[in-house]
C-alpha cells in the first residue's frame, strides 16, 4: 500500500511549469505547493498516515491470528499423538540394557491403522492387558503436564501402558526350560544382544520362569530384556489371558529412542529372530504323528473308493 500511495504522484513538470498532461485539472493543484509550507506539510503529514496505516493493520491481523494458529498447531499436535506418533517414558529397568528408566521413546501409532500386527522381536507399548500393574506407584501430574502429554508433546504418566519385546505370536509354541536357551518353535533363541547382561534367558523358579506355552491367535507373548527384572507374560499366567496380552491393546512399535539425546538411537528387530525355520508352524504341525496318520490315510480310502467303483461297474 505505501508503495502506491508514493507512486500516485507524478512529480514531473514541462518546461513551463505546466504538467505533461494539461487536461489533468488535479495534478497542477496537487503540485503547485512550492510557495505554501501548508500545501507541503499537509501533503507530507498525508504521506506519513498512508505509510503509517499498513503497519499498524498488519500487527492487528497478527495478534487477531495468533489464536487461529496456535489453535491449528494443538490441533496437528493431538492428531500426530493419536494417529501417527507417540512419546512415552520409560518408568521401570525391566527392559534394560536396551532401554533405561527414564527414556524417552518414539511409538508408532500408524501401521496399526493399516493391519500391522505385532512381530517377534518388536519392542511395543500396550496398555495393561489385565491389572499387571496393579501395586504400582500412580503418577500425580500437575495441570501443564497433563496438558501436554494430551497433546503428546510430553510422554503421558496416566495411562498405564507396558513396554516389553515380543517373543511369540498367534500360533507359536514358546518355551523356557532350565537357564535356557528359550526356545520358539523348537528353535533357539541367541539373545545375547539384548538381554542384561549377567541374566539367563530363562528364569528357574515355579512362579513362571519355567513354561511352555503356545500362542493362541490374536495374542502375543512378551518379555522384558532384563529378564530376572521383568513382570511379563511369564509371571501373569493366573490372569484372565493367561499370561497373553491381546493384540488390540497394543498401542504399537517402539521405534526410536529420542532422549536423552546422547542415547538417541532405533530399535530394530534382532538377528536372531530372522533364523530360518522359525516360522515354520505348519510344517511342524505336519511333522507330528497324528498329522504324518492323516495324510498317509488319504490315498488309501482314494484308493478303497476306486476299487468299489469298478467292482460296482
Amino acid at each position: 500500500m505505501g508503495d502506491v500511495a508514493v507512486g500516485a504522484r507524478s512529480g514531473h513538470e514541462g518546461p513551463e511549469g505546466q504538467p505533461e498532461r494539461p487536461d489533468d485539472a488535479a495534478a497542477p493543484a496537487v503540485e503547485d505547493g512550492s510557495g505554501s509550507g501548508s500545501g507541503s506539510e499537509g501533503g507530507d503529514a498525508s504521506t506519513g498516515r498512508a505509510e503509517r496505516n499498513p503497519k499498524s493493520s498488519k500487527q492487528r491481523s497478527f495478534w487477531k491470528e495468533l489464536p487461529i494458529l496456535i489453535g491449528i498447531a494443538l490441533v496437528l499436535a493431538l492428531l500426530i499423538k493419536t494417529f501417527l506418533v507417540q512419546a512415552f517414558s520409560i518408568p521401570s529397568d525391566s527392559m534394560q540394557n536396551t532401554l533405561q528408566q527414564g527414556d524417552r521413546v518414539l511409538v508408532d501409532k500408524l501401521t496399526p491403522w493399516f493391519g500391522s500386527e505385532p512381530e517377534r522381536g518388536e519392542v511395543v507399548v500396550f496398555h495393561d492387558p489385565d491389572n499387571w500393574l496393579a501395586g504400582e506407584p500412580t503418577a500425580n501430574p500437575n495441570a501443564l503436564q497433563t496438558f501436554l502429554s494430551w497433546i503428546g508433546l510430553m510422554p503421558s504418566a496416566e495411562e498405564k501402558d507396558l513396554i516389553k519385546r515380543v517373543i511369540g505370536v498367534g500360533g507359536d509354541t514358546v518355551q523356557c526350560k532350565g537357564t535356557g536357551p528359550l526356545t520358539v518353535n523348537g528353535k533357539a533363541l541367541n539373545e545375547d544382544a539384548y538381554v542384561y547382561a549377567g541374566n539367563t534367558p530363562c528364569s528357574q523358579d515355579e512362579d513362571g520362569g519355567q513354561f511352555k506355552v503356545k500362542v493362541p491367535e490374536g495374542m502375543i507373548w512378551v518379555m522384558g530384556d532384563h529378564r530376572q527384572n521383568s513382570r511379563d507374560s511369564r509371571y501373569n499366567q493366573a490372569d484372565k489371558h493367561h499370561g497373553m496380552v491381546p493384540v488390540n491393546e497394543v498401542v504399537g512399535r517402539a521405534i526410536v529412542k529420542a532422549w536423552p539425546i546422547n542415547r538417541w538411537g532405533t530399535l530394530p528387530v534382532p538377528d536372531t529372530f530372522d533364523q530360518s525355520g522359525l516360522n515354520d508352524k505348519a510344517a511342524a504341525a505336519v511333522g507330528s504323528p497324528g498329522a504324518v496318520a492323516l495324510v498317509g490315510a488319504v490315498p488309501l480310502v482314494l484308493l478303497r473308493r476306486r476299487r468299489k467303483a469298478s467292482q460296482d461297474d
